[in-house]
């Protein structure tokens, strides 16, 4: 799907709203530009899903050493699920901008609403597994799909992408979904032991967009996330390889031939969405955390966890003998 193709599809679409994006136009342009998928699971499938993501809590909590429960919300979905689920969170995410002006003609709202759908387009086509903690989300908010009774996280997979990616790298759809749950998992892990996660993110997050809105760049507020972001993901990847039931380096190494051998405007999306930080995120988060797993253990990595101000700052990450030196034992 093409920016200009979006825009042609938002035209078609319902209006709502008068803010520079039309959220229920870009919604209906990304789905009809975007095969749902299947989820019609076999009792097989069904049970699998179930088994791994069950199997992937025990042993996170064991290697970790870390308390936190499953979200109440666990679903399989297809990508308009997908699209439903987080049109939402961008909604909420980008109301500080609602205010600004957009031009009497509207074009410019149209442009926003076609670069939104071309956006969740591309997502809904590639994700394969989420763990949503619903940022900036009060419980009588938190919209589709389904009433979320209050809970505040959720965990997603993507069935036709996990199914359509496995057979593309030629893996076992059972491992693969299986190595996706852990990882997913291993993210609920994070949110569920750290409470105040969720809160910090988001102050974080509303400072960065509300300066937006005003027309400044809050490169602090930018630099914090990217850090936390960081640790997030990083934290993740050791766990994954301290935690998961067998060698997945042929799975990753996969996927990243994958991603390297994709067209020049696939390319360009991934940069622009910002998916090729992610991975530096994951790479420079590991060094970090695989450092202080080897200095002391797993389990201690995991006090990053217990408060915000035991989180490594930016520095700490390139130097972790540093937050080795100021967190205690």
């Amino acid at each position: 799907m093409t920016i200009l193709g979006a825009i042609r599809a938002v035209a078609d679409a319902p209006r709502s709203g008068d803010g520079p994006v039309d959220w229920n136009g870009a919604a209906a342009a990304s789905k009809a530009t975007v095969s749902p998928g299947s989820i019609e699971l076999t009792p097989a499938e069904r049970e699998g899903y179930a088994t791994d993501i069950r199997e992937a809590r025990d042993r996170v909590r064991e290697v970790t050493g870390l308390g936190f429960d499953l979200p109440e919300t666990v679903e399989v979905q297809h990508r308009h699920h997908w699209i439903d689920a987080n049109i939402a969170t961008f909604r909420r995410v980008m109301e500080p901008l609602a205010e600004l002006e957009t031009d009497a003609f509207g074009i410019a709202r149209t442009t926003n609403t076609g670069s939104m759908a071309v956006m969740l387009s591309f997502l809904a086509n590639n994700v394969l597994g989420q763990y949503d903690p619903l940022l900036l989300a009060d419980g009588a908010e938190q919209g589709p799909p389904g009433d979320r009774n209050g809970d505040d996280h959720a965990l997603y997979f993507v069935h036709p992408n996990i199914e359509r990616v496995a057979a593309s790298l030629e893996v076992e759809p059972e491992r693969f979904r299986r190595w996706i749950a852990f990882h997913e998992v291993t993210h609920a892990a994070e949110f569920g032991a750290a409470p105040w996660l969720s809160e910090h993110l988001e102050s974080r997050m509303e400072s960065a967009v509300g300066d937006l809105s005003e027309g400044s760049l809050n490169r602090d507020a930018i630099g914090e996330l990217d850090t936390v972001m960081t640790s997030v993901e990083g934290y993740a990847e050791l766990v994954m390889d301290r935690a998961f039931d067998g060698e997945y380096e042929d799975l990753r190494a996969k996927l990243e031939a994958r991603r390297s051998g994709q067209g020049p405007l696939t390319k360009l999306v991934r940069r622009l969405l910002g998916l090729g930080m992610k991975r530096r995120q994951y790479e420079r988060g590991k060094a970090f955390f695989d450092a202080v797993a080897d200095a002391r253990s797993v389990a201690a990595a995991g006090v990053v966890w217990s408060e915000p101000d035991l989180l490594p700052t930016d520095e700490e990450l390139d130097n972790p003998e540093r937050w080795l030196a100021r967190v205690p034992a």
